[in-house]
């Protein structure tokens, strides 16, 4: 089955807004209609089985693209329009689009790039001069479920991002797994901070599609009056978030914990750690909403685990069970499940796993082993069967969520004209999650303020902005152990 098909099974009919917005509003039906339309013309100009890029903020436009795209057989790749466009060309030459989904107002954003692109009124002018309806796009009986509907970029251990292939299959077991455990169902709304370039985000956008429900965006979020708004003004009974987003609206609002959200059923957090205190901290200023932990990677679609609010208390600091329909297991070096209390690596498998990391068989042979997905986060299991992570094994720093590489941080700035090596770690960060943190080898530590501005202004240059180090610290040698490895502090 096509995984559009899936997700508009019990709501093509719907007359139920699924964007409540007040600029986008349109129902289930009419959004249907829209991507059949859509999907027909793709399928007509270009067939099946081609890369094609969103490039695009959360709107009713990119839900539009995303879902035709997925619908008539191709396969897509939403990509972060903040992102500076050495990634963006690194993506670009590696899925060599046919063409580009994009807001008019970053057209120019991508000029250097000599795309093809399709524009808002494109697409208005596409559905207002509909194409014939006897132009057949897959059925949902005998479409093949394993094939590419998604490839999402992520961090990785290089400078570069790595693409991970999601299937039909994938989005479907995902979305299942959490409408079960959440319970979610035509009557819920979901104000939307997380971008749809993030599997987290995609979710979202999945699950409210899947049981006819309603999705609200905010792009916004640092203004947090606008989300405190928004979550009464669209009567939102759920939210999602990273860490930070948690951080922010409880440590730097001055009215979000004194503010009553009668609608607001429960609340879930991934996308890194949040630490107790904060979780602490909301459920006793909303002990009414339910504060849902999860724990998962892009790899696995979005989501491996999820801590029911039943046990946060009892279990609080764990990332709880395995979603339904996904087994996790503790296995050692050598591939062996360790004893109940041992550390070992997590190790999923379950239909939501992605199919590999795109155009990178020897990444993907490390990371994927007889089906089973090594996540690489280190974990023990209580006898009860709760997991708790204890270290990560990769070295990606979660900022506000987003994922962000060392390596691709350190090789900006060790070409730097001063610099003699860079080592780039996360620290705590009470806002963030994690702050990243640059111990950077120089030979003159002369004018050490006027050293690190001139760093800066040379990161900006080449970084985003999440990126760019809140610390630095300078040293005149470089720190290693006896195996002659770097040594952090």
């Amino acid at each position: 089955m096509n995984a559009i098909d899936y997700f508009f099974s019990e709501s093509k009919k719907s007359e139920q807004l699924f964007i409540l917005n007040d600029n986008e509003q349109i129902s289930h039906s009419q959004l249907y209609k829209n991507v059949e339309t859509l999907a027909r013309f793709f399928n007509k100009e270009i067939g099946t089985g081609n890369n094609i890029l969103i490039y695009s903020n959360n709107s009713y436009f990119f839900v539009l693209a995303y879902l035709s795209i997925i619908k008539s057989g191709n396969i897509c790749v939403p990509i972060n329009p903040a992102a500076k466009n050495e990634i963006t060309g690194f993506i670009i030459n590696e899925t060599k689009p046919t063409f580009c989904v994009i807001q008019e107002k970053f057209k120019r954003n991508l000029k250097e790039f000599n795309l093809n692109f399709y524009a808002e009124t494109d697409f208005d002018n596409i559905i207002n001069n509909e194409l014939p309806v006897d132009i057949t796009i897959n059925s949902t009986n005998d479409f093949d479920s394993n094939k590419t509907a998604e490839i999402i970029y992520t961090s990785g251990s290089t400078a570069f991002p790595k693409g991970v292939m999601l299937s039909h299959k994938n989005l479907i077991a995902n979305t299942k797994s959490i409408v079960d455990y959440l319970k979610l169902t035509k009557d819920d709304k979901i104000l939307v901070v997380l971008p749809f370039y993030y599997c987290y985000g995609l979710s979202l956008l999945h699950t409210h599609l899947k049981v006819g429900g309603s999705i609200a965006f905010n792009n916004t979020f640092m203004f947090i009056g606008t989300v405190i708004n928004n979550l009464k003004k669209y009567k939102c009974t759920g939210f999602s978030g990273v860490p930070s987003h948690f951080q922010i609206l409880l440590r730097k609002s001055d009215t979000f914990k004194k503010t009553h959200f009668p609608d607001l059923r429960y609340v879930t957090q991934a996308g890194g750690k949040l630490h107790s205190a904060f979780i602490n901290e909301f459920t006793e200023t909303f002990p009414k909403i339910k504060f849902w932990v999860m724990y998962g990677q892009t790899e696995a679609t979005a989501r491996l685990s999820y801590l029911s609010p039943d046990f946060l208390k009892e279990k609080l600091g764990s990332l709880g069970k395995a979603i339904p329909n996904v087994t996790l297991e503790l296995l050692s070096d050598n591939g062996k499940e360790v004893p109940l209390g041992e550390v070992g690596e997590i190790v999923a498998s379950g239909d939501n796993i992605m199919k590999g990391y795109y155009k990178d068989p020897d990444l993907t042979k490390n990371t994927l082993k007889n089906g089973k997905l090594y996540t690489g986060d280190l974990a023990k299991k209580d006898k009860d069967g709760f997991f708790y992570i204890t270290a990560r094994k990769k070295e990606i720093i979660k900022v506000g969520g987003e994922r962000v590489s060392p390596k691709e941080i350190e090789e900006v700035i060790v070409n730097f004209k001063d610099v003699v090596d860079c080592t780039i770690e996360g620290v705590f960060d009470e806002v963030l999650g994690e702050k990243i943190k640059a111990t950077i080898v120089v030979n003159n530590i002369s004018d050490e303020q006027r050293l690190k501005e001139k760093i800066l202004v040379h990161c900006k240059q080449f970084l985003s902005p999440i990126k760019i180090p809140q610390q630095i610290l300078f040293e005149q040698q470089v720190n290693v152990n006896a195996a002659g490895k770097k040594v952090k502090h």
